[in-house]
């Protein structure tokens, strides 16, 4: 299959890679000017009107995987949203599939209840109000478009939370109470390439266990070696915070196997690995 990657970075990258291992043709945009083995690079940026108009729109599938790590609302909105409305508009009436990797910050319970993702959307406002709003856009597009809520991503060389802990710049908040849902970059992945045969749906993508704050922190602390005890206060957020456990049996059940079932088995591999 003839396959575009837009959001080339922590995981369209090496989810290019991965498609390109298994015989697909693979083109990939970043803002930047980057080369890839296997992947057709393209320097564009979708949140400016018409930058993709130079390509033809005869791809099999678009995976958009951009992300907003860096930058403030307005840049968020801007990827997420504007980007969103600008590749449709590029696309037209083409038959090309659609998948979004969206965030489980779409979800704003605060009582640790179990979601599904059936369950009501209702983001206060941010990040999380530019994504829910991109996936409705994408969702009454004429192209099939399936949804992946991504749960909080961590991997090599990524894990805020746990790199703050390292350096001593965090500490259970809210009594350590809250629900943590995480998924490893490889998993991520491995979602992505399932969902390409799928029917188009929404799909939550997320490990096995959520677990709580204090939970996480205590784990990490003993395989550390590292005392309970540091300092620091709660550190800013580009999602607001939000207390929910959720579920990935949907997307298990269409066959997506974990390789990291929990956070114990993904952060023991990149402890071991340094």
């Amino acid at each position: 299959m003839r396959i575009l990657i837009i959001g080339c970075g922590y995981v369209g990258l090496p989810l290019g890679q991965a498609l390109a291992s298994l015989g697909h043709e693979v083109h990939g945009i970043r803002r930047s000017k980057f080369s890839a083995a296997g992947i057709t690079a393209h320097a564009l940026d979708i949140t400016q009107h018409g930058a993709l108009n130079g390509l033809a729109n005869t791809f099999d599938w678009v995976i958009n995987t951009v992300s907003s790590a860096r930058g403030n609302l307005r840049e968020h909105r801007a990827v997420f949203l504007d980007g969103t409305r600008h590749l449709l508009d590029w696309l037209d009436e083409s038959s090309t599939s659609l998948i979004f990797t969206s965030s489980t910050s779409v979800y704003s319970q605060l009582d640790g209840s179990w979601v599904e993702e059936h369950n009501a959307t209702a983001p206060s406002g941010g990040t999380g109000g530019f994504l829910r709003e991109a996936e409705e856009t994408l969702l009454i597009a004429p192209q099939p478009a399936t949804v992946l809520r991504v749960a909080g991503i961590y991997g090599p060389e990524r894990g805020f939370l746990s790199r703050q802990f390292v350096k001593d710049q965090t500490t259970p908040f809210d009594g350590g109470n809250r629900w943590l849902n995480m998924i490893h970059r490889d998993d991520v992945i491995g979602a992505i390439i399932i969902a390409l045969r799928l029917e188009p749906s929404i799909y939550n993508v997320v490990d096995d266990e959520p677990v709580t704050q204090r939970v996480f922190l205590e784990w990490l602390a003993n395989r550390l070696g590292k005392p309970m005890t540091p300092k620091g206060t709660r550190s800013p957020r580009k999602h607001a915070v939000t207390n929910k456990r959720v579920r990935n049996a949907k997307l298990k059940a269409a066959g997506w196997a974990l390789r990291f079932p929990t956070f114990r088995e993904g952060y023991e591999a990149l402890i071991r690995e340094g």
